[in-house]
């Protein structure tokens, strides 16, 4: 408790009528809050029964039936405050009075204490309104001190926390949100109050807040520090704000974008998977006459042994010269059907339509199938293959099927471009790189080469050069976006005159394996 001290003017009041109880309510319960000695020490009437002189009474002030008493120096009176409209007590005051104790007149006091007066008005009808405005808020609006003790909060706060105000004045903030005993550690409950001293600041976070009816509610916190001069600080206004229905809907929003993400993710990939199987169509129609006309050799062979076989039979020369013939005959023929079942297996497991699944792959055995079943195209229009391949090439995982179509786009792509120039060497080199751990295949070839304002729309979908009915401009794209989802990247570098070359670079671990997820 701080200690009072004595005041410097001591004052006396001449009058206990209404006048002076008023003053006597009035300033002593403004000093009991300022924490000082009220400085009105006795007060002097005639009347015992006067309101003024029961009131001092009551305070244990001195009191007097005669002014006059007011002079003696023990009681230290250096003011004298008429209450009374009399003249001649004010007269006979200001004739007898020691020259040590000054008076005031009751007309002059009177003034003064009107004016005094109408500013308490003035701010009475002042808190009036802010007391409203704070209660109309529908924040929660809390005044709390250093030591973390609430000395306000408004209506608002109170009504939707069910406190009542004997709840919450001169408790500690903890005790009123988090029914603690203790103040908040750092980790398990941030305390705001203690930020805003830490970093000498106004601060704003997000908490939330256990309602009475058990809810958790999200609430934006603003702290705001009052300052005195010295650099301390007086007192934190702490206002919240709900802000959990925003929460919600932001959640909603999030929840709705994160679908939509989904539902067109899903629909890329569809998209993805039907260009990838209209691009393997588009190829597997460009071998269907090359691959029947590579059928259609070894089945007239087959026919002509047959045919022989039977004349043979028929003539009836059967001898043991005849059947050496015979097992000749059998052996061609069992190749050639042997030769025919490996190009259509070969033709249908390109044509299959199949999805993204990781295995170990053998690039250069999936080239050597992907140049076998363009063999007679390759004859057709004059290519020769120069084979550079690495024969020590490790495996990587990827999709055969996928890769394989990669493979089939880029052949068919070289010899359709050697095609105009008479025929040309296709030149197809694989290497180990070890410093990238990766696999890099180059397609060079000996056409004409594309025009530099053309490469860089090449891997766009739907661009091409080619004449109608010879493409529709997927098989590049296509071929891109394989390589990328295997976390590979494809080149062109090319030169008008020069050929072109397309170089696909694979790393080693390209995709995940279900055993290795």
């Amino acid at each position: 408790m701080p200690v009072k001290q004595p005041s410097i003017t001591n004052i006396a009041l001449v009058g206990g009528g209404e006048f002076c109880k008023e003053i006597l309510e009035k300033t002593t319960s403004v000093y009991e809050q300022e924490g000082v000695y009220a400085p009105i020490l006795a007060v002097a009437d005639p009347d015992p029964e006067s309101p003024g002189i029961k009131l001092a009474d009551e305070l244990g002030l001195l009191t007097f039936n005669d002014c006059r008493q007011l002079y003696d120096r023990r009681y230290s009176i250096h003011l004298i405050i008429m209450l009374t409209p009399e003249q001649k007590i004010f007269d006979q005051i200001l004739r007898t009075r020691p020259p040590r104790i000054r008076l005031l007149s009751y007309n002059v006091f009177k003034i003064f204490w009107n004016a005094i007066g109408h500013e308490e008005r003035k701010l009475r009808e002042r808190s009036e309104e802010m007391e409203t405005i704070l209660n109309g808020i529908q924040d929660f609006i809390l005044v709390i001190t250093p030591d973390m003790e609430i000395i306000e909060c408004n209506e608002s706060f109170l009504t939707k926390m069910r406190y009542t105000r004997e709840d919450v004045i001169g408790k500690k903030c903890f005790e009123v949100y988090h029914k603690i005993d203790h103040p908040c550690d750092a980790g398990l409950m941030d305390c705001p109050l203690k930020e805003v001293v830490r970093n000498k600041r106004q601060i704003r976070k997000i908490q939330t807040r256990l309602m009475p009816d058990g809810e958790n509610r999200y609430y934006e916190v603003n702290i705001y520090p009052i300052w005195e001069k010295n650099g301390k600080i007086q007192k934190f206004i702490h206002i919240s704000r709900d802000i959990t229905q925003h929460k919600k809907e932001e959640e909603e929003i999030t929840h709705r974008l994160e679908q939509m993400v989904e539902d067109r993710t899903r629909q890329v990939k569809e998209t993805h998977e039907k260009l990838l199987h209209q691009d393997k169509m588009s190829s597997l129609g460009k071998l269907s006459a090359s691959v029947v006309h590579e059928i259609n050799n070894p089945i007239a062979g087959i026919l002509n042994l047959i045919l022989l076989m039977q004349r043979i039979v028929d003539e009836d020369a059967l001898g043991p010269a005849e059947a050496d013939q015979f097992k000749k005959y059998l052996g061609m023929m069992e190749t050639e059907t042997r030769r025919t079942s490996r190009i259509v297996s070969n033709l249908l497991a390109f044509a299959r339509q199949s999805k993204m699944e990781p295995k170990r792959v053998n690039l250069n055995r999936l080239i050597e199938q992907t140049l076998f079943l363009n063999s007679n195209l390759l004859k057709i229009d004059g290519v020769k293959v120069e084979n550079k391949m690495d024969p020590d090439l490790p495996e990587l995982l990827g999709s055969e099927d996928q890769l394989q179509q990669v493979f089939m786009n880029l052949v068919s792509n070289a010899t359709e471009a050697m095609e105009a120039t008479g025929g040309g060497v296709l030149t197809i080199e694989s290497r180990h790189l070890l410093r990238e751990d990766s696999l890099q295949v180059n397609f060079k070839d000996t056409g004409p080469g594309i025009p530099e304002e053309n490469i860089s729309k090449l891997f766009e979908p739907f661009f091409t050069t080619k004449k109608k009915g010879k493409g529709v401009g997927l098989g590049l794209s296509v071929a891109y976006g394989i390589i990328q989802e295997h976390g590979g990247s494809i080149y062109v570098k090319s030169k008008v005159g020069h050929g072109t070359t397309f170089q696909v670079k694979l790393p080693l671990k390209s995709a995940p394996t279900k055993n290795d997820e």
